[in-house]
C-alpha cells in the first residue's frame, strides 16, 4: 500500500495517470535498490529508450519551428535542452529524488542529489510515457514540462561550464586571479566526496563539492555564478 501510494503521488506531480503502474515503478527503480532485490527491473532498459524520444521530439520541435537555421544552430540548442543539467533541474521540479527506490548505501552517499542519477531517472519517465501512452503524448508532455527550458536554451541562458563563463565575466575588464583550492574529499575511493573553495583575487567567494574535483569547481563556479546580479543559472 505505501509503495502505491508513492506512485500515486508522483503521478500527481507529473499530471498523469499510468495505465501500466509498472513501467512507472520501473522508471523510478535505480539498480542500487534492484541489485539487493530478487526480480526487480530498474530504469537503465528505459533511460536508454527514453533518450532517443526525447532527441526526437526536441529535435522535430526544433526542425519545424526554425526551419530558416542551420543544422549546427538545432544541434548547439537540443544539446542544452537534453544536458544532464537541463534534466536534473526538470527532476528536482518534479521532486524525483524523494520517489526514487534505491540502495540505503547509495542513499547516504548523496544518491538522491546527484545529477546523474536524476537526469538518468527523467529520461527512464519518458521512456515509461511513451510506452504507456504512445508518441503523441510523450510528445505533448515533453513539450509541455520542457518549455522553459527550451527557451532558456534558445535565449542562451544554460551553461554547461560555469568555470569557463565566470572566468570571462570577470575578466571583462582586466585580469582577475581566479584560484580553486580542494579542501578536502571524504568517503571510499570508489564514492568519494571532494570540497573546494573559489578564491578570487586570494578572497574566498564561493564553495562547492562533488563527486569528482572537477564537478566540484564546476558547482563553486555555478555558485558563484548564482549571486552575479544579472545573471541567470
Amino acid at each position: 500500500m505505501k509503495y502505491d501510494i508513492k506512485l500515486h503521488d508522483l503521478e500527481r506531480e507529473l499530471q498523469l495517470n499510468f495505465k501500466n503502474k509498472e513501467l512507472l515503478r520501473t522508471a523510478i527503480t535505480h539498480s542500487s535498490y534492484a541489485n539487493q532485490k530478487k526480480k526487480i527491473e530498474f530504469n537503465e532498459r528505459l533511460e536508454f529508450l527514453g533518450d532517443s524520444v526525447l532527441q526526437l521530439i526536441i529535435s522535430e520541435h526544433l526542425y519545424t519551428r526554425f526551419n530558416e537555421k542551420p543544422e549546427g544552430y538545432l544541434t548547439k540548442i537540443r544539446s542544452l535542452i537534453v544536458c544532464e543539467n537541463s534534466l536534473c533541474d526538470i527532476a528536482i521540479a518534479w521532486k524525483l529524488g524523494m520517489y526514487m527506490n534505491m540502495s540505503k548505501g547509495e542513499e547516504i552517499t548523496g544518491g538522491r542529489d546527484r545529477v546523474s542519477i536524476l537526469a538518468d531517472c527523467v529520461e527512464a519517465i519518458i521512456a515509461a510515457i511513451y510506452l504507456d501512452r504512445g508518441i503523441e503524448e510523450a510528445k505533448l508532455f515533453i513539450l509541455n514540462n520542457f518549455k522553459a527550458t527550451i527557451e532558456k536554451a534558445i535565449s542562451n541562458e544554460i551553461v554547461l561550464d560555469y568555470k569557463t563563463k565566470l572566468q570571462e565575466i570577470l575578466q571583462q575588464n582586466g585580469e582577475v586571479d581566479i584560484r580553486y583550492e580542494l579542501l578536502r574529499f571524504e568517503g571510499p575511493p570508489h564514492r568519494r566526496t571532494f570540497f573546494v573553495n573559489l578564491l578570487i583575487n586570494n578572497c574566498i567567494k564561493g564553495s562547492g563539492q562533488g563527486y569528482s574535483k572537477k564537478e566540484a569547481e564546476q558547482n563553486a563556479a555555478k555558485e558563484v555564478m548564482a549571486r552575479q546580479e544579472g545573471l541567470h543559472e
